[in-house]
């Protein structure tokens, strides 16, 4: 297991070293770089030069690159160009609060999602199985942004049962109870999505592993049927699911930037929208960084499951996990 760690520490270094350079590198040579925010109208071509060479900006790119990778070991992550604001200021706020949406999200996903799924495999083509395929299509097929807005119109403006948006109401910071009144609706919309894919997997990883031999002989020894699937079939069908729930950390960041620009939650995903617009390219790869290292750290915890869900998972050979 301590081979395995010190592998994949290293492993997930490196794809975040090669992750600054692709967006760092991206990121400069996109149309309107960091030098043309300050070529507006109102402000001469020549001090447009004056600012960017203040700015280190008229340095090669890699002598920029490494400038801006060894503040970032110092946890210096730079300045915004239009008001040299630090940028952690600006984005440490946004990433606890995007972590607290998300995480509920996650959660309340997987609490529904797998359970259901369980029951499913066990009385396919019944009405829970027939509801849970009603709902994955409609997850499957809604846009985010417009099931956020009818959520608001009907719950927030119609019967005015819940906040409209914002992540508390003005007096409020930091009441939990106002706080979990506003997660209410974006989570609600984040966790339609990963019901629809949670609800399946969770079904087609039982259904495969209640066809296993081994099960037939546990039921044939005249084992309960409960035991036969929280025993014995849970813990195999679990590896395809944990594999999953890593895997959709990227897109659950991705639709928590959609969400939290509909519920105007002040957090990473909105942040970057508004940054982009901006064109404050130090806080984007500042948030892209942090989304790599959030999606690394997961694919690790993912792994390290493996294990503890499944024994015969050894995590110390080369190449990985294996049976």
């Amino acid at each position: 297991m301590t081979e395995f760690l010190i592998r994949r520490i290293l492993q997930s270094l490196l794809v975040l070293f090669l992750v600054s350079i692709v967006t760092f590198g991206l990121i400069h040579s996109a149309p309107g770089g960091p030098t043309q925010i300050f070529l507006s109208p109102g402000l001469s071509q020549e001090a447009g030069k004056i600012q960017a060479q203040n700015l280190g900006l008229d340095k090669p790119i890699h002598i920029q690159y490494m400038k801006w990778i060894g503040g970032l070991l110092q946890g210096d992550m730079g300045h915004t160009f239009k008001n040299n604001l630090p940028v952690g200021e600006i984005l440490w706020p946004t990433v606890k609060n995007t972590v607290i949406l998300m995480s509920a999200a996650w959660l309340f996903a997987m609490l529904i999602a797998i359970p259901w799924g369980i029951y499913n495999s066990t009385s396919e083509y019944g009405l829970s199985d027939q509801t849970a395929s009603l709902i994955s299509y409609i997850g499957f097929a809604m846009p985010t942004f417009w099931f956020g807005i009818i959520l608001q119109e009907l719950f927030a403006l119609k019967l005015d049962l819940l906040p409209l948006s914002d992540m508390y109401t003005m007096g409020k910071e930091g009441d939990l109870g106002d706080l979990f009144l506003h997660l209410v609706l974006p989570v609600s919309v984040l966790t339609l999505g990963f019901l629809a894919s949670y609800v399946k997997y969770s079904r087609s990883s039982m259904l495969e592993v209640l066809e296993q031999d081994f099960i037939r002989t546990a039921r044939a020894k005249g084992m309960k049927e409960r035991r036969v699937i929280f025993r014995h079939a849970l813990r195999n069908a679990m590896i395809p699911i944990i594999t999953i729930l890593g895997l959709d950390l990227p897109i659950l960041v991705g639709g928590a930037a959609i969400t939290e620009s509909v519920f105007n939650w002040p957090g990473m995903g909105r942040l970057f929208v508004e940054m982009a617009l901006a064109r404050e390219y130090s806080v984007l790869m500042a948030i892209t960084l942090i989304t790599a290292v959030i999606v690394v750290l997961g694919n690790l915890i993912a792994d390290i499951l493996y294990a503890v869900v499944d024994p015969r998972v050894q995590l110390g050979r080369k190449g990985g996990a294996s049976a």
